[in-house]
């Protein structure tokens, strides 16, 4: 197998050197002064780039962690719960719900759009039994984004308690947690902010957390429970459970970088790199997977392969001949991710992307324009560099 010179996959994605030095640091005792400390400013830098004043707790584990965590405390038998589905998560999402009792309704688009802020407002019209709402902001295996602003504020005046995915959606998309009333929000640190990928990172309002106290079946005493950490690290500066030092670590560097750099400007980056990959894109005569470009997502470019093209035969070549990882869709469908995400949101890293992804797909004998392609990316990329 070829040696891999560059990661431009959905996640976890390629880290800085700072962000590596975080993740070498010497490991010391979880209760060790230094440690609390350095928890409890990484958790003070989340509620920065969540843009809130509401709880936030730091779960030990891979997003998903966070995500059933939430979901579980919210629900419980009988629950009414509009799920949002404009691609694999959201999909994913439902039969967490239904598993955990709740009396499911879907809103479902095909995996290359997205759901309608006037189809949400007008099924809760038609519904207002629901209780809560569920949706993935940015759904990285389609390259897909909701809005989530127009929903959350959609969801906030009929008081339905909101519970979104934002994996890959903080840092990668405008996000104004308190400003947009959202109640629930799950992050990854794996994902545009370039951070290791043990970390799910939550932020808990107060609505959300009178409903799961409200919740006999919210996990108590569980690996999975919201209220061990409100009870007893918010509450009493004891870990429901020893986390990782490293991580942690790893994260706080993460996030000084994205802090220093200015949210916005981590933001304007991500969308600028997404404007450069999608006019290669196009240029090389291939078709975007959004519908529309204005549902396309800035962490990922979704590129819809010819007919008869498999996209793992895509990936390994790419990979094997010319040492380039890239993502397939999880089962959105046919098609391969050229991902922008953290450290490789910037400069040639699009362009990369594009060649390898070109010449492997004239190596498998499909007609593309090249050089078009990349010059057309590149024209781009020096436009916004004037």
């Amino acid at each position: 197998m070829a040696q891999l010179d560059f990661t431009l996959a959905a996640g976890p994605v390629a880290v800085t050197p700072r962000t590596l030095a975080g993740l070498a640091r010497p490991l010391v005792y979880h209760y060790d002064p230094d440690f609390l400390a350095t928890f409890t400013r990484t958790q003070e830098k989340v509620a920065q780039i969540f843009k809130t004043s509401n709880d936030v707790i730091l779960m030990q584990g891979e997003a998903i962690v966070g995500l059933e965590g939430a979901a579980r405390s919210v629900v419980q038998d009988g629950t009414p719960v509009l799920n949002l589905v404009q691609g694999v998560f959201g999909k994913g999402m439902g039969y967490w719900l239904t598993s955990f009792g709740a009396v499911l309704h879907e809103l479902e688009v095909p995996y290359d759009d997205a759901v309608s802020p006037e189809a949400v407002e007008a099924y809760l019209d038609a519904h207002p039994e629901i209780e809560v709402l569920t949706l993935v902001a940015s759904e990285t295996p389609s390259g897909t984004i909701c809005d989530v602003q127009t929903i959350g504020a959609i969801c906030r005046d009929r008081g339905v308690l909101t519970l979104i995915d934002t994996v890959s959606g903080v840092l990668g998309m405008p996000w104004e947690t308190d400003a947009w009333g959202l109640d629930i929000c799950i992050a990854g640190a794996q994902k545009c902010l370039g951070g290791p990928p043990g970390v799910a990172m939550l932020s808990v309002s107060e609505k959300a957390w009178e409903k799961i106290y409200a919740n006999p079946s919210a996990p108590r005493d569980s690996y999975l429970s919201l209220i061990d950490w409100k009870e007893k690290w918010l509450g009493e500066g004891r870990f429901p459970y020893t986390p990782s030092v490293s991580d942690m670590q790893g994260l706080e560097a993460a996030l000084d970088q994205a802090l220093e750099e200015g949210i916005d400007n981590v933001i304007r980056r991500h969308q600028l790199s997404a404007e450069v990959t999608r006019a290669g894109v196009t240029a090389m005569g291939l078709t975007l997977w959004a519908v529309r470009e204005e549902i396309a997502s800035a962490c990922v470019t979704s590129v819809r392969l010819p007919d008869g093209v498999d996209n793992k035969v895509v990936r390994d070549l790419v990979r094997d001949r010319y040492g380039v990882m890239l993502s397939h869709g999880q089962g959105a469908g046919n098609l391969i991710r050229l991902a922008h995400m953290g450290p490789t949101a910037t400069g040639l890293y699009p362009i990369i992307g594009l060649s390898a992804l070109g010449r492997t797909l004239a190596d498998l004998g499909h007609p593309v324009d090249i050089g078009e392609g990349i010059n057309s990316a590149l024209a781009v990329l020096s436009a916004q560099r004037q």
